[in-house]
């Protein structure tokens, strides 16, 4: 099939098909008489494996450096996720390294917020926040070789705010809901 059709089949765009053949995601092609790229079956299940992949919070870096395996994604029933990208418990593989990054990525976002909220919220900010009605607590993420993280998420601040906070007379302004949050 015609690079159009194997793009549509894979839920992609032809030039994200291009990129990924550039950065050594996919073989080159097979190519038609005319020059154009032919894929075949196999290399549009690849495709779907690089995307759901992506989608996963990996990055094409992180793809690069297991282009060689990749294809065995592909395989019914597919190898456990980390099996033939590290030794076990090694965490220093594709997988143990993304899900580092995520973690690292968690804490920052949770300094960010306690950050926030005590620039808004004062003292009060200090007071742990109530879980949603939905949360059914924390979820433990495993990763291979480090000792266990719990991290919850920050539930939405609701209710009165204690300490109001006030606007200057000028500079821009973001009012979200009865709360006025300088720029």
């Amino acid at each position: 099939m015609r690079i159009g059709e194997a793009a549509a089949a894979a839920g992609c765009t032809p030039r994200a098909l291009r990129l990924y053949e550039e950065r050594g995601l996919l073989p080159p092609p097979g190519r038609t008489a005319s020059g154009q790229r032919d894929y075949r079956p196999a290399e549009v299940a690849l495709l779907r494996v690089i995307r759901e992949l992506l989608s996963s919070g990996f990055t094409i870096e992180d793809l690069r450096s297991c282009a060689d395996r990749l294809h065995l994604l592909t395989e019914d029933p597919p190898p456990r996720c980390g099996a033939a990208d590290a030794p076990e418990g090694s965490g220093s593989g594709v997988v143990g390294r993304r899900l580092a990054a995520l973690d690292a990525e968690i804490a920052r976002l949770v300094r960010l917020r306690e950050e926030l909220a005590r620039r808004v919220f004062g003292d009060d900010a200090r007071r742990p926040a109530p879980k949603p009605a939905a949360a059914t607590g924390p979820v433990p993420v495993p990763v291979p070789g480090t000792p266990p993280i719990t991290v919850t998420a920050p539930a939405p601040v609701t209710g009165p705010v204690s300490a109001p906070v006030t606007a200057p007379a000028t500079g821009p302004t973001v009012t979200v809901g009865p709360r006025v949050l300088l720029d």
